[in-house]
Order: C-alpha cells, then sequence, then structure tokens
C-alpha cells in the first residue's frame, strides 16, 4: 500500500451521501482480522452486497459507469468509530484519494497513515464535482499533492487544500512513522548522545 504521492488524475466514483460513518464503510463484523489484506472487498459491505452475496447493480461501485481512484464524498465521511480498519477497507478496494467538504477528524488521520490522501474541499466546489461526474462520468480530477490543489478537468476550476507538513513529507516519499524514524535514526542517536 506504500505509494509514492505526486499528482494523481483520475475519473471519480461519487458518493453524494452526508454523514457516511465508519460501520457503513466496514461493518464490524469484519474487524476481527489484524492483517489489512482482503478487506477492500468488503469496502461498503452492506450497500454494495445482497444478504445472498449477489451484486446490488444500483450501487455506484457496482456500477461500471464509474471507476478510478478518487472517491468524491459526501460532508463528513468516516464519523462513527474510529476504527482504522475503515480506512483499510478504502485503500484496499485502489482509492488513493478521497475528497469531501468535511472529514472525522480520526478517520483523516487513518487515511493518511494508510497512504490514502483525504483532501477537504468547500461544500461549492464539492456540488460542482457532483454535477461535473454526473455530466460526464469520465471527466477527470487532478490532485497535486506538492502544490496542494485540486482541480475539475471539466471546469478548470481549482482549489488549494491543506495537510500536515510531515504527512505530506511521507506521503510523497512513500515513509510510514517507522520508515520516517529509521531515516532519521543518525539524527536521533546523535540527539540521545549530546544530551545525556
Amino acid at each position: 500500500m506504500k505509494q509514492k504521492f505526486n499528482i494523481i488524475k483520475s475519473t471519480c466514483v461519487p458518493l453524494p451521501l452526508e454523514n457516511v460513518d465508519t460501520d457503513q464503510i466496514i461493518p464490524a463484523r469484519f474487524l476481527k482480522a489484524t492483517d489489512k489484506k482482503g478487506f477492500g472487498e468488503n469496502l461498503f459491505r452492506d450497500w454494495r452486497y445482497n444478504e445472498d452475496g449477489s451484486l446490488k447493480e444500483d450501487f455506484v461501485l457496482n456500477d461500471p459507469t464509474y471507476g478510478g481512484c478518487i472517491l468524491v464524498a459526501g460532508k463528513n465521511f468516516g464519523s462513527g468509530s474510529s476504527r482504522e480498519h475503515a480506512a483499510w477497507a478504502i485503500a484496499g478496494y485502489g482509492f488513493r484519494v478521497v475528497i469531501s467538504s468535511f472529514f472525522a477528524d480520526i478517520h483523516k488521520n487513518n487515511e493518511l497513515n494508510n497512504f490514502v490522501l483525504p483532501v477537504v474541499v468547500s461544500e461549492d466546489f464539492l456540488a460542482e464535482l457532483f454535477t461535473s461526474i454526473a455530466a460526464d462520468p469520465k471527466m477527470e480530477v487532478e490532485v497535486d499533492l506538492p502544490c496542494q490543489t485540486v482541480t475539475n478537468k471539466a471546469t478548470g476550476r481549482s482549489e488549494r487544500f491543506e495537510i500536515n507538513g510531515y504527512k505530506k513529507h511521507c506521503l510523497m516519499n512513500g515513509l510510514d512513522d517507522i520508515d520516517y524514524l529509521i531515516q532519521n535514526k543518525d539524527k536521533i542517536e546523535q540527539w540521545e548522545k549530546c544530551n545525556k
């Protein structure tokens, strides 16, 4: 799942629902596993599948019209419990970016820790994205992490997004927290030596 981020340009999967919580992202019955593998197939499980395991054809992830590695979601995405499994499922499905006008803080950090970039945009820009995707499901969005901009390629409109400088560095270099510490081992050892 560790992939360096730079500029991502992709079509989008629209999920224009507000208050999507982590139990809807990955139901609690799948939380027994401690390995990240296999969670993508259960992303939005109860919305994607009928009780007999067949696909619900009217759900957006089952609609071949939409695809790409960017999920565009409604306001207040990732609310509810703090389960990291929700971010595992999003990453496991193949999403690299989630765009919303608001994320629950813990979920936002879980996404960053799992190499999924949460991009916060204005409600107006989010509404425009949904309109553009509905008009042309093949339209693309460009997310430029170095410049911290997101651009609706259908309209040319861009917005700047915020990201913690440390997390930006880690994403751009494909580093998790442990990798970052190992990369700075000499500096840490030097500091310890000087501060005994």
